[in-house]
């Protein structure tokens, strides 16, 4: 059996996701896509996961790994071992579980995640 029998055509945008996740400052918006939830996150400035996201989620520290890109803003991340980035627009970050983040200036960050959004805003199991 060829690649092309075993996986089907589909198309889906961010304009009509499946599900949408609200909290202060910010949205994900997620869709499923080859057996997989991906996410678009838009966050607003002065947005923090310390402060808006943690008391959804109950964790000291952003729990769910992440596969990103960075359509545009930027946004520092700080790991829990002191690792500190800056991702702007353009760039792909692989980020393990335990981190805090949050937009640096005055453009929302728009970040599509594509593994880890499908626990993102949600309560710690």
């Amino acid at each position: 059996m060829s690649i092309a029998t075993q996986q089907q055509t589909e198309q889906k945008s961010f304009d009509k996701p499946e599900e949408t996740r609200s909290f202060e400052n910010g949205v994900v918006d997620l869709v499923t896509l080859g057996g997989a939830e991906i996410g678009r996150l838009v966050l607003q400035p002065g947005w923090r996961w310390s402060e808006h996201v943690k008391p959804i989620a109950g964790t000291d520290l952003c729990e769910a790994p992440h596969f990103q890109y960075h359509v545009s803003g930027t946004l520092g991340v700080l790991m829990a071992d002191g690792t500190e980035l800056v991702v702007k627009a353009g760039e792909v970050t692989s980020l393990p579980e335990g981190h805090d983040a949050w937009v640096i200036g005055d453009e929302p960050a728009v970040i599509v995640d594509f593994f880890g959004a499908s626990n993102y805003a949600t309560h710690a199991h």
